[in-house]
């Protein structure tokens, strides 16, 4: 399989997983944003938004709105920081962790499914490979941004 077949096969595995992503997290009323942040709780525990900002790697206004729609259908809440007068924790609701679990469980159930029919060997051949090609497009990604950033100041 050439480089090229490679992508196309990758491109077109994404779209299927993010396909199928979108469609259970809206059958739950969620948005990937707003699932990697109750995943961020899920397994780390209550945290500020601060901290909650620099995990997802976005704004504190961003969380701000995460968290109040997250706040709204029941997922998570608020509460005081137990040291910090300041600072609010955000934690999962009762509603949030059941969610949480249950997605937990079925990401195993998933990726046991997907591997069925393969012996040991052929997981860890493609688990390696896979992780190749995704250091790989880091890197060119990174390698790309530091030509286009160079072009741009020699303007």
């Amino acid at each position: 399989m050439s480089g090229v077949q490679l992508l196309d096969a990758l491109l077109a595995l994404t779209a299927v997983l993010q396909a199928d992503q979108e469609r259970e997290l809206d059958r739950r009323g969620l948005t990937p944003s707003r699932t990697h942040l109750l995943w961020v709780l899920h397994h780390g525990g209550p945290a500020t938004q601060a901290h909650l900002a620099h995990a997802l790697d976005v704004t504190p206004r961003h969380i701000t709105t995460l968290v109040d729609a997250l706040e709204a259908t029941g997922f998570a809440r608020r509460e005081p920081h137990p040291t910090d007068r300041r600072a609010v924790l955000v934690s999962l609701t009762e509603r949030g962790a059941e969610v949480m679990r249950s997605m937990d469980d079925e990401h195993d159930a998933f990726g046991a499914a997907l591997v069925e029919g393969l012996d040991d060997a052929t997981v860890e051949a493609s688990i390696r490979a896979v992780e190749h090609v995704r250091g790989r497009l880091e890197h060119l990604i990174a390698e790309n941004e530091r030509s286009l950033a160079e072009r741009d100041e020699g303007r």
